[in-house]
């Protein structure tokens, strides 16, 4: 108790509170004891929420469709079964959870191909993997007292109300991690994507395109991955994994918007065909008719 009493930061020499350390002391036991379960429970109780209050690509969405398409095979980490979802926004981001609940922004689609895509959610796998999103928890926990009152012992997580579970939302969207978090992960998501058969060329491929965005526009690039290692950096280390284990580049495919604007050019091309081809029947019947007479 006195060690957690210490950790909450609660104990000042200058009018130091004993009610309010042992409060901290509890809160710091409470963090530190929370097991896996529970904290699944509490992030799926957050993710809900977010899911309601986002606009979530329906099932029959290019985006459901597209996403469900490049992530085929990808099952579970660690034995937590995943579920992909897309949130309908102009927004660059895309985060994993310890629930396995991976959610993509469309706007971060529209800017990648379906490797740089899947590269982006094999790095983000690679936190849940190593338990850094719980990590974030806690420290929710610590900093903002987001689970008052939720017994050490308990082994069912309380319910929480809606401002809890915002705040939990912003741990889980904003979560910041170190460089050696994001290196880890980064050679977590490399093997899980070469584990679950895809070409882990992609973990590079999403690094060289979030270099490019982050010049064009360093706003949102900054905000989703301030805290991380060089790109530069990340780029080489995966290229002499990828060298080593023999991985040939693959070529690249569009992204969801290019994949309409082909789309619809074939479409006009072939309408166009169409409507030649009936001109120049139409032609021939009057011509016939024309003999006839």
């Amino acid at each position: 108790m006195a060690a957690a009493i210490a950790a909450s930061g609660c104990f000042q020499v200058k009018a130091w509170d004993p009610t309010r350390a042992i409060q901290g002391g509890i809160k710091a036991l409470q963090a530190v004891t929370l097991s896996d379960s529970q904290i699944r429970e509490y992030v799926s109780q957050s993710v809900a929420k977010m899911d309601a209050e986002s606009k979530v690509a329906h099932a029959d969405s290019p985006y459901t469709i597209r996403l469900n398409k490049l992530t085929q095979g990808l099952k579970d980490v660690d034995g937590v079964p995943l579920n992909f979802k897309v949130y309908i926004t102009d927004d660059v981001n895309a985060f994993a959870c310890a629930d396995g609940s991976v959610r993509v922004y469309s706007g971060l689609m529209d800017r990648m191909t379906d490797d740089e895509v899947l590269g982006v959610i094999g790095h983000e796998i690679g936190h849940v993997a190593h338990k850094d999103t719980k990590k974030e928890m806690q420290h929710a926990i610590l900093t903002n007292a987001v689970l008052d009152g939720v017994g050490s012992t308990s082994t069912v997580a309380a319910a929480l109300t809606d401002s809890q579970l915002g705040q939990l939302s912003e741990t889980l969207v904003n979560a910041k991690y170190s460089q050696k978090q994001e290196s880890k992960a980064d050679d977590y998501g490399y093997d899980f994507l070469k584990a679950s058969g895809k070409n882990p060329w992609a973990m590079a491929m999403a690094f060289e395109q979030l270099g490019k965005m982050e010049a064009q526009d360093p706003g949102p690039i900054q905000k989703m991955f301030s805290s991380h290692p060089t790109t530069k950096k990340r780029i080489e280390h995966l290229e002499k994994r990828l060298a080593k284990d023999g991985f040939q580049r693959p070529v690249q495919t569009t992204t969801q918007t290019q994949t309409s604007k082909t789309t619809t050019t074939k479409d006009t091309t072939a309408k166009s065909t169409t409507s030649k081809k009936t001109t120049t029947s139409k032609k021939k019947t009057s011509s016939k008719k024309k003999t006839r007479k």
